[in-house]
């Protein structure tokens, strides 16, 4: 059986063509969330300006930059960073989550991963007013290169559906995997430029750029700053995107038919 016709690519085109309800799963899953809570939502907006201004002001003292220059930057990286590590750190443990969905209800597996996907982008729209907001007070240009911002975010997304598909099949199969993930993760922030821009960097940027989430924080925040993306992160991007969902596809059409009886 040819892997176009395999039952695994029949359960990603019916996961694409059920965006309704993945959106609604993700929805309620946020609702649930934030029940019976006054602010609901905007704690993730609060909790977002808080950090940023407070981290902003002291990561800049010790940086020796311009807190003009350096809140936004460290606002639009903290952002993007929530986006990208909340993605992988979930979705170690999704498929385990879900699993009386799974096993009571028939709905392609593929739905999980875009749900979990559509859940952050919910969180990061509430979080990007936090960076507007900051951006308007300090003056932060607003130009063409602004709109870059919206294909650099869908090449992000589309390269993190990828990931949530194989890491969330990885760790339904070996569950000490969440625990290796949970671990790294932090330790990958602190060689991303988060924090700071790989100008700012007294050694070799080499470092911050052989961390692959690196160009996912890039090209998004360069447009948001008003600057267009290197060329080489665009390709890198791109390059992930063609290449992570071939292995992706590969390993889903190889272990769709296990992840029931895994969890």
């Amino acid at each position: 059986m040819s892997v176009i016709k395999s039952p695994a690519m029949e359960d990603l085109k019916k996961s694409f063509e059920s965006w309704s309800i993945v959106s609604y799963m993700a929805l309620s899953d946020m609702k649930a969330r934030y029940k019976r809570s006054v602010l609901g939502p905007l704690w993730i907006t609060l909790g977002t300006a808080i950090g940023s201004v407070g981290l902003g002001l002291l990561w800049s003292e010790l940086l020796k930059v311009d807190a003009k220059t350096f809140v936004p930057t460290l606002t639009a990286g903290l952002i993007i960073w929530q986006l990208v590590s909340g993605v992988i750190t979930e979705s170690c443990s999704l498929y385990g989550r879900q699993a009386s969905i799974i096993r009571n209800m028939n709905l392609p597996l593929g739905i999980h991963p875009m749900q979990l996907l559509c859940r952050h982008l919910i969180n990061f729209a509430h979080n990007i007013p936090v960076f507007i907001l900051l951006a308007l007070a300090l003056g932060v240009p607003v130009n063409a290169n602004t709109l870059l911002f919206i294909p650099g975010l869908l090449l992000v997304a589309l390269n993190l559906c990828w990931i949530c598909m194989v890491v969330s099949i990885l760790g339904a199969r070996f569950r000490d995997f969440e625990h290796i993930v949970s671990t790294v993760i932090p330790l990958l922030m602190f060689v991303s430029p988060v924090f700071y821009r790989p100008a700012y960097l007294p050694f070799s940027q080499n470092i911050i750029w052989a961390n692959p989430l690196s160009y996912f924080i890039e090209i998004i925040r360069d447009p948001l700053m008003g600057v267009a993306p290197p060329m080489f992160v665009i390709q890198v991007n791109l390059l992930m995107l063609v290449v992570g969902w071939i292995g992706a596809v590969w390993l889903f059409n190889k272990k769709h038919n296990r992840i029931a009886f895994w969890i």
